[in-house]
């Protein structure tokens, strides 16, 4: 049986400690150090530290316990001997493989991947929405889990108090999946009525005619940090996995005077639980309905190419996966010279920036410019002067060619989205021949 174990230096006090797990089932895209490397990120995240971690090479994984018998009991002796407070996997566990590791440990709490991120997730959750999306997806991964022990379930969550009574003939278990299915239907009615309002914000956009851009990427690539240096925002910016959850939708005014709107979403990550992206459907809902995307990856991450698989994977599950994209490469300013070279000859059509240091903005409004046009119409239109609402309209909304005055009106020509040229349809007229 091969594995080992590397344990790690004395801790900051009033942590919790954590001994990583990771199987390698050969995975080219994943490399076990990598992925164990991004797991502990994701511990960090979570405050807690690692003390150790333990890897085992396996063609698949044991039915009972993931990893097998002995690798099991060796872990577990190990997190008793470091006093660790959680073992963390780095993939899925079985609600059986789960049950069959916890009985090993009694006194270690276990985690896997997703339930890491979802408690990550609840940490960061700060809209109310974003709240009861994190809940929901917690509760639908918590009950199939359930073992009738009551400390596992947080009683006043779900409604219930402290005092509260079994009925006649009831067991511990049956009444929490009682109470937890009880609070998911009640989650789900919330979500549904926050989601009608969500869906009527989204409804005007649409109808505005506004050119729709969504920043999309693998999560710390950068993405506030670009939306902060190209709209002034003042959307959080922190080296954290998931330092933002709730999507932020920003103005932003084109070098032609355009403007359209620019949404910052949840970053993706590989192995992102797909009770998640369920939950979070509402909120990706933004890029699914978006006229461009922005796929901001982080140039000097060792996995760029990897991580661009994880976020194109998301894509596909959220049927956003044919949305025109434009490729953002972030971070140019951490690549030594030759590296950044081999980088542009293999991306040719990709934007090359540095969100932190305003490097490539210019070029990445331009590109913005250039894609929302290719998705214009163009048309010459008459527009009285009683109506410079509309003229103002084609400023602010689509990008103006050119403008003169006449005897009737303005006249100008115009490229707009399908929802601006409509408005414009009963004033359009032949477009005048080209001077020879």
């Amino acid at each position: 049986m091969s594995g080992r174990f590397k344990p790690e230096e004395v801790l900051r006090e009033h942590r919790a400690t954590a001994v990583l797990v990771g199987v390698d089932l050969g995975n080219p895209l994943w490399p076990i150090d990598e992925s164990l490397a991004e797991l502990e990120r994701l511990v960090h995240t979570a405050s807690a530290d690692v003390v150790a971690t333990a890897t085992q090479r396996l063609d698949h994984p044991h039915p009972r316990t993931f990893i097998g018998k002995g690798k099991a009991e060796e872990i577990a002796d190990l997190a008793e001997e470091l006093s660790a407070d959680i073992i963390v996997f780095d993939d899925d566990l079985s609600p059986r493989q789960q049950a069959n590791v916890e009985d090993l440990v009694p006194k270690v709490r276990v985690l896997d991947r997703t339930a890491l991120i979802l408690e990550i997730f609840a940490m960061h959750a700060v809209s109310r929405e974003g709240k009861l999306q994190v809940e929901l997806a917690q509760l639908e991964y918590l009950l199939p889990r359930l073992r009738g022990l009551w400390g596992h379930l947080e009683r006043e969550r779900l409604g219930g108090g402290r005092g509260a009574r079994f009925g006649a003939g009831e067991s511990q278990l049956e009444t929490d999946r009682r109470l937890a299915r009880r609070r998911i239907s009640d989650l789900k009615r919330e979500l549904k009525t926050v989601r009608a309002s969500r869906e009527l914000q989204r409804k005007a956009r649409a109808d505005s005619g506004v050119y729709k851009v969504a920043v999309v990427g693998y999560t710390n690539a950068g993405k506030s940090t670009l939306l902060n240096a190209i709209t002034d925002a003042d959307v959080l910016v922190q080296d954290m996995l998931f330092a933002t959850l709730d999507s932020t939708t920003r103005r932003l005014t084109l070098p032609e005077g355009r403007e359209v709107t620019l949404t910052d979403t949840v970053g993706f990550i590989n192995k992102l639980p797909h009770g998640l992206v369920e939950a979070f459907k509402s909120t990706l809902d933004e890029v699914r309905e978006a006229d461009l995307l922005l796929h901001v990856a982080d140039a000097s991450h060792a996995q760029l190419d990897s991580q661009s698989v994880a976020v194109h994977e998301v894509l596909s599950e959220i049927d956003a996966a044919n949305t025109p994209k434009v490729l953002v490469l972030n971070q140019m300013d951490k690549l030594e010279e030759d590296d950044a070279a081999a980088l542009r000859r293999r991306h040719p059509d990709a934007v090359f920036m540095s969100a932190r240091t305003g490097v490539g903005t210019d070029e990445l409004m331009e590109r913005i410019s250039y894609e929302a046009a290719r998705g214009s119409a163009t048309l010459t239109v008459l527009i009285p002067y009683t109506r410079g609402d509309l003229v103002q309209l084609a400023h602010e909304r689509a990008h103006v060619v050119s403008e003169r005055h006449t005897g009737e009106g303005t006249q100008l020509v115009l490229q707009a989205p399908q929802g601006i040229a409509d408005k414009f349809a009963v004033f359009s007229i032949e477009a005048e021949p080209a001077e020879s």
